[in-house]
Parts: C-alpha cells; sequence; structure tokens
C-alpha cells in the first residue's frame, strides 16, 4: 500500500504561502487503480511530485506523512520523507514509478531515446548492456513504436508528440515498479495507441499486481480503467468513491457538473454546460466552502463554514449533497444553455480555406558514400474549410496531421530539407490568396487571417516573457493600428474568456499547469482576430469543464465572426460534438472524408471502423 496522511505542501509566492495541498488523504493498494481527476491547478501533479519527491525549488512539504509498505510482510513500512535523497533514488523509479504530463520537456533532448531507457533499466534492474538494449527494444514495441529497431537510436525531436510520449510510458514500465504514477498519460495519444497503452496497463496489473495512480482529465478512461475515484478542487479532495457509485450517482454539485460538461454528438447545436469562475486563489484563509461561489445549490451556511469529508464507503465534502432522489439537484452548480447554435447553413458558407494536392516530404542525409534518405509525411491530401465551419482531422500520431496543418500556416517554410508543393487557397477578406506563393509582407498580412494553437503550450510559450506581453507580442506585429490600451483591454478580456483569472497576466508560463498554458496557448492564437485557427489537439490538456468553455467559446466566434476551423484531435467525443466534416487520415494519405455523422455512424474505411472501435466508453450516469 502507498497511503498519503494528511499531507499539506506549500510554495513560497509572491503573492504568500501558497497551500497546494490542504490535508490530503488516500491509499493506493497494489492491483488497483486510483484515479484523481479535477479542474487545472487543482493539486493533481503536486500530488505526484509530493509523493516522489519532486516538488519545485520553492516547494515544500509543511505536514503529513508518505507511507510505502515494505514487500517482506513483517517489515516495517517506509516513511518516503523521512528517507535520505541516495535512499529515495532506488524508491524513485524502482518502487513508484511517474509517467510525466509532457513528454518534450521529460525526455533528454540530446540523448536517444534507447540510451535513456536503457539507463532506467540498468539503475533499476541487473541487466546491462545488450540484455538491457533488448529490452529497451520489447518496451518500445510493447506501447506502440514503429521499427523499435530503428526507433531505439532516434532523438526526441526526430518523434511525435504522441511518440514522445509513448518512450516516457516505456522508460517507466521498464524498471518494473511495484506501483506507477500516470500523470495524464494518454493525453497525447491518439484513440489506437491509448487503448493500446491502456491494455497494457491493465495486463501489468494483473501479471505484476501493479498499483496505479492515475491522474487524469478524460472521464471516459477513468470509467474504463479505475476501480476507486477521488476528486480534487482547491487543493482538497471533496468526493471519493468506487468508480461505480461516482458515474452513477456523483454527491458533489461540481462532479455532477463535470460530468453534464462532456461533449458528445447528442449535444450538437447546444452550447455545453460550463462551469463559470475559476478555482479560487490558495494563499488565502478560507472559512468556507471552497467552491461556494460556483455553486448554484450554495445556501449562507455554505459561505460562512468549513465542510468537513462525511461518509463511508463513498465521502464527499459538501454541506448540501445530491441525493439519487434529488432531481433539483442534478443541474446543481451549473447553468444549461440549451440555446440553438445559430450557424451557418453548408449551402451558404462560402470557401475559407480551398487546400489542394498537398504534399509534404523530408529529406535528410545524402553525401559521396551515402543515399539520400527521403520520407514522404503527407501526400496528395485535399480538403476544404467552409467559413462558420470545422473540420475535423483524425488520425493515429505520425499519420500526417500536425505537419499539414504546419504546413497550411506556413511554418515549414525556410528549411532546406523540408520539401512542400501543392496549393492553399486562403480567403484573408481582402481576397483569395495562394499562402504558398506569398512573400514577406503579403505572408505577414495573411498571418492576421490565419493562426495555430499548438500541442504542446510549453514549448510554444516564450518562457522568459510575462503573459500580457506573449498575448501582445501578436497584437503588435499584426495590428499595429491599435493603441497600448487597445491592446491591454483586448488581453484582459481573452485571459477571463479562457476561464483565467486576471492576475494571469503579470506571471510566466512556468507558474501554470499544463492545462492552465494551453489556455494561454489559445488565448494568443485568438488575439489577433483570425478568420481561420489550426487547432492542433487544443483541448487535450484540458480538463472537461475548460474544455467545454473553450469549445462553447469556439461556437460562440463561429456563428459571431464566421470562423473556421482546421482541429487536428483524436477526442472522437469533441469530434461528434463540433465537427462538420471529418477527414480521417493514414500514412499520410486521406483514406475517409465526409460529414461528420456519415463518417461517426457509417464509417466504410476499416482504419475509420479500428479507430472509433478503440475509443473509450463515456461514463453514463
Amino acid at each position: 500500500m502507498l497511503q498519503l496522511q494528511d499531507l499539506q505542501v506549500v510554495l513560497e509566492a509572491d503573492a504568500g504561502l501558497v497551500r497546494a495541498l490542504d490535508g490530503i488523504n488516500l491509499a493506493l493498494q497494489r492491483g488497483e487503480t486510483f484515479a484523481l481527476v479535477g479542474e487545472s491547478g487543482c493539486g493533481k501533479s503536486m500530488t505526484a511530485l509530493a509523493i516522489m519527491r519532486l516538488l519545485p525549488d520553492n516547494g515544500r512539504v509543511a505536514r503529513g506523512r508518505v507511507v510505502l509498505s515494505n514487500k517482506a510482510p513483517d517489515a516495517k513500512p517506509t516513511e518516503l520523507l523521512a528517507l535520505p535523497e541516495s535512499s529515495m533514488r532506488r524508491v524513485r523509479g524502482g518502487r513508484v514509478g511517474i509517467i510525466f504530463q509532457e513528454p518534450a520537456t521529460s525526455l533528454n533532448p540530446v540523448m536517444r531515446v534507447g540510451d535513456q531507457i536503457v539507463e532506467a533499466i540498468e539503475a533499476h534492474t541487473s541487466l546491462r548492456g545488450d540484455q538491457a538494449r533488448r529490452k529497451a527494444i520489447e518496451w518500445l514495441k510493447r506501447v506502440g513504436i514503429p521499427e523499435p529497431e530503428r526507433r531505439i537510436d532516434s532523438y526526441p525531436f526526430e518523434m511525435s508528440g504522441g511518440q514522445k510520449q509513448r518512450v516516457m510510458i516505456a522508460m517507466t514500465l521498464a524498471a518494473e515498479p511495484d506501483f506507477l504514477i500516470a500523470d495524464e498519460p494518454t493525453t497525447a495519444l491518439d484513440v489506437t495507441i491509448q487503448k493500446q497503452v491502456l491494455d497494457l496497463l491493465k495486463a501489468l496489473q494483473r501479471e505484476r499486481q501493479l498499483g496505479l495512480l492515475l491522474i487524469t482529465h478524460d472521464l471516459a478512461v477513468v470509467a474504463d480503467m479505475a476501480h476507486r475515484v477521488a476528486l480534487m478542487y482547491a487543493g482538497q479532495i471533496i468526493e471519493e468513491a468506487s468508480a461505480t457509485d461516482f458515474f452513477k450517482q456523483p454527491r458533489h454539485p461540481y462532479a455532477r457538473s463535470l460530468l453534464q460538461a462532456l461533449p458528445d454528438a447528442a449535444l450538437r447545436g447546444r452550447k455545453l454546460a460550463a462551469i463559470g469562475g475559476t478555482v479560487p486563489p490558495l494563499w488565502q484563509d478560507f472559512t468556507a466552502c471552497r467552491f461556494a461561489p460556483r455553486c448554484d445549490r450554495a445556501q449562507s451556511r455554505c459561505h460562512g463554514e468549513v465542510p468537513e469529508l462525511e461518509g463511508r464507503a463513498h465521502v464527499v465534502r459538501c454541506f448540501f449533497p445530491i441525493a439519487a432522489s434529488d432531481e433539483a439537484g442534478v443541474q446543481a452548480g451549473l447553468t444549461i444553455m440549451a440555446t440553438l447554435d445559430e450557424r451557418l447553413a453548408d449551402t451558404a458558407s462560402p470557401t475559407l480555406l480551398d487546400v489542394r494536392a498537398l504534399g509534404v516530404r523530408f529529406e535528410s542525409g545524402g553525401g559521396l558514400f551515402r543515399a539520400r534518405h527521403v520520407v514522404q509525411a503527407v501526400s496528395d491530401v485535399s480538403f476544404q474549410v467552409k467559413a462558420g465551419q470545422t473540420l475535423a482531422l483524425v488520425g493515429e500520431s505520425g499519420c500526417g496531421k500536425t505537419t499539414t496543418g504546419r504546413a497550411i500556416v506556413q511554418l515549414l517554410r525556410g528549411q532546406p530539407h523540408i520539401k512542400v508543393d501543392g496549393q492553399a487557397w486562403l480567403d484573408t477578406g481582402s481576397g483569395r490568396r495562394n499562402l504558398f506563393d506569398l512573400q514577406a509582407g503579403e505572408l505577414l498580412d495573411a498571418r492576421r487571417a490565419v493562426q495555430m494553437v499548438f500541442q504542446d503550450p510549453f514549448a510554444s510559450l516564450n518562457p522568459r516573457m510575462r503573459v500580457q506581453d506573449i498575448l501582445q507580442e501578436g497584437l503588435q506585429i499584426l495590428r499595429p493600428d491599435w493603441m497600448a490600451d487597445q491592446r491591454m483591454a483586448r488581453v484582459s478580456e481573452l485571459v477571463e474568456r479562457v476561464g483565467l483569472r486576471a492576475d494571469a497576466l503579470k506571471r510566466f508560463p512556468h507558474e501554470f499547469s499544463g492545462g492552465q498554458r494551453q489556455r494561454l496557448a489559445i488565448a494568443r492564437a485568438l488575439a489577433v482576430e483570425p478568420r481561420l485557427l489550426v487547432c492542433d489537439e487544443p483541448t487535450s490538456a484540458l480538463d472537461v469543464s475548460v474544455q467545454a468553455q473553450i469549445l462553447n467559446l469556439l461556437r460562440e466566434l463561429q456563428s459571431q465572426l464566421g470562423l473556421g476551423l482546421l482541429f487536428i484531435t483524436h477526442n472522437m467525443g469533441v469530434v461528434a460534438y463540433l465537427a462538420d466534416e471529418v477527414a480521417v487520415m493514414k500514412q499520410g494519405l486521406i483514406v475517409e472524408q465526409g460529414g461528420a455523422q456519415t463518417v461517426l455512424e457509417a464509417p466504410q474505411h476499416d482504419y475509420t471502423r479500428t479507430l472509433l472501435a478503440a475509443v473509450p466508453r463515456r461514463p453514463v450516469q
């Protein structure tokens, strides 16, 4: 068993002492999956870092214990917080492994991925040399890396986001720990690889009685994987129950709100249920329920007293929990906005983007005695995106989705080893332009009309700039006619619209969680009021409540501005809810394309059927 007992973690910040975790109690048994869910910034990842003693420099454990039972039944449990660092290194990775949320920042960029996996194997097992390398290749194969014998010598930058995440999973599991902490382990993975990895984790639990602490915002994954669920909010656990009880009868208004915010085809044409407000700042002393300002069920007691966790098998931190017979409580804590969206009809929508025969190939090597290696990443791709419409581009990692998006936004220019051909006609508002023909000032003008939201927000935000400067940078370059006060008003409005507090403007990117950084990336893309938005997995790092806010925002912009979306994603629930057209990519080719309802309900291609079959089931209340 791995136990947390009354754990409190504090962070020293300019605003004061932040209580990131405030009295956390949980116990993880071997062979069990315990899911930790909640909004970005609620303390999920901080819980993982506290267990592993990997807190940031400004963080410390103020009180509490982290206790790990030993394998020998008569041996005393190990108090992890009391161990010297030399002993903790043997525990970290050997007995308790961790998969981090952002593989791009967790892998050493100057080491081959195989060397990094071998390093973990040699540190925590008896295998050495060729044996360790063969073990690394075996694990790369088990997590779905194609051609593992060749890719073991690749560097992280040569892999897609999903492939880097698979390498992280392989590196952690290769050491064969007793307990595994998985912080959003499938965020960057497409549905087929996600299913493969989750099935692998299930198999390992059966084989080795692996205890899994699963930190995720994907409630469908939780429903498929978890034995027990704990819901966190503002540094506390506010509800804990078996997975069955949590999904059939959530008792906290916040839990009910999360389930009501999940997108699917049944909600097309309506705005998703979104929870208003944001998580409160944690440097204050709380004298009331932390969720009360956002809860429609809150009464005077909620604003004047602090609730405690109550119950036995199903515990909840709420004075007025939702009961099975409480029909009025079904919509607690949220407002359903069921107004039909006034979307442009297909026949009336002008074509905003027209891509014709797009091809992208990567060339490497070559010389006096070496042949040039050519990889055709995208081949003969054609599609259209209409004003006010969404085209979803789906497929497995490495199929060419992101490369297609980057080529359209002209981010592959000037790289001699990349060759792009084809056409991409964009309606910029002042005429149709082929983006591949534009140069210098003409291209700068076109960038006002097309912006991109990247998959990895940490890599796409300048770590040395404050948020207000990041958001204003694009306005200064692409909207030079705007005055300073106009720019500041615009970025203040955007920060609020994507669900962050006004004080975020003065902070740096590293001070935010992964989901909060993605919100900033979306705000930056929207700042210059583009006509076309290329979204590369824009909601993959977001919890469901914020995802609902972002999807509602995008639909609102489509309705008001006729904004076109090229939406690259592996989340089929989002596709079913948002997309008008779907294009399925495999190995650089579009293998099926058509209306969203037709493709999702009656797929014609075997590959499309395989993708849909791998989607985890949506939790049903």
